[in-house]
């Protein structure tokens, strides 16, 4: 019998055929792809309202990486802060104190938006127009206004009107609830960005949000249209992250987008920085995966919207290879 130190020693292992090296090749490989990456915009201004009033989804961390990465390949984006927590601001490292003209006072006392916007220390092509602590009492302050449901869409209409040079999208971030912020955001968007999270109860409270949407489309904005869905925090290791997937794709097939967000600790980390994660890790899986998404969006436009209300045509379905 074999003693065992002079046993036949196991295969050696090899890095290359680990799970961390093949992450690695992968995140490698699509970096690549992504810089060379070719996209057409429309020509004209998308307006996308990122929803859900499920609270913890990350529609403020979709919003402000979306909007980053769009500016990463070309785009000149603003996005309309309209949670009253500030985090979108926040992220975009943009000055939100109580004393600084924000979303609140377009809404309530009507600045034009002009006099609010400021530009992200990110990018030139990167404005914010931020909220403020004050945007937390508006909900009842809109009550008694005049066209409530409409106060942002007048104010965003008479910007885009009124630019030198043309946005190519406005993202607008919605807080955590159905109230007049987040109606007076569908009223005044062509498109719905609707995140989702990976988890069990992912499909809650989505019936509610999109018996809204109907009302909405009925009674104030026919034009709201919802085009995407994006899959936020997988983990691909667990099966319920796999199940909700399916589930959703099964339900929404054309709205859901190939690409799904990880969960990634330099997403979290960036905003304690004041940074999107695409300035912060531009390297990191969760950056990746925004800007693929943000491909997506550019080239999921649909050519068949019509002239939008700020009277841009619309161009042909945007195109792109890699």
């Amino acid at each position: 019998m074999k003693h065992p130190e002079n046993a036949e020693s196991p295969a050696s292992f090899s890095f290359d055929d680990s799970p961390i090296a093949r992450e690695l090749a992968d995140l490698t490989a699509r970096r690549r792809v992504l810089e060379d990456v070719s996209v057409r915009l429309s020509g004209r201004t998308r307006v996308i309202t990122v929803s859900n009033q499920k609270g913890g989804v990350g529609k403020t961390t979709t919003t402000v990486n979306i909007a980053a990465s769009l500016v990463a390949v070309g785009a000149r984006v603003l996005v309309i802060d309209l949670d009253p927590q500030g985090n979108a601001s926040t992220a975009l490292g943009v000055p939100h104190t109580a004393d600084i003209p924000s979303i609140y006072d377009v809404l309530i006392d009507d600045f034009p938006i002009a006099d609010i916007v400021q530009t992200s220390p990110e990018s030139p092509d990167l404005l914010c127009a931020p909220s403020t602590i004050h945007l937390a009492g508006a909900e009842i302050e809109l009550v008694s206004q005049v066209a409530r449901e409409h106060r942002l869409r007048t104010a965003l209409d008479d910007y885009l009107a009124n630019l030198q040079e043309r946005l190519d999208f406005v993202l607008i971030d919605c807080p955590p609830s159905l109230g007049l912020l987040t109606i007076n955001a569908f009223a005044a968007a062509h498109e719905l960005l609707i995140p989702i999270q990976c988890e069990y109860y992912a499909l809650e409270g989505l019936s509610q949000l999109l018996g809204t949407v109907r009302m909405i489309q009925k009674h104030l904005n026919p034009r709201l249209k919802l085009s995407t869905i994006l899959l936020t925090m997988y983990d691909g290791r667990t099966r319920l992250a796999q199940q909700v997937a399916e589930e959703v794709r099964t339900h929404f097939p054309e709205e859901v987008l190939a690409t799904v967000i990880p969960r990634s600790v330099r997403v979290s980390e960036a905003p304690s920085f004041g940074q999107t994660v695409i300035a912060y890790d531009g390297h990191s899986a969760g950056a990746i995966a925004y800007r693929e998404a943000a491909v997506e969006i550019i080239r999921r436009d649909r050519p068949d919207a019509g002239a939008n209300d700020h009277g841009h045509a619309d161009a042909p379905a945007n195109e792109g290879g890699s």
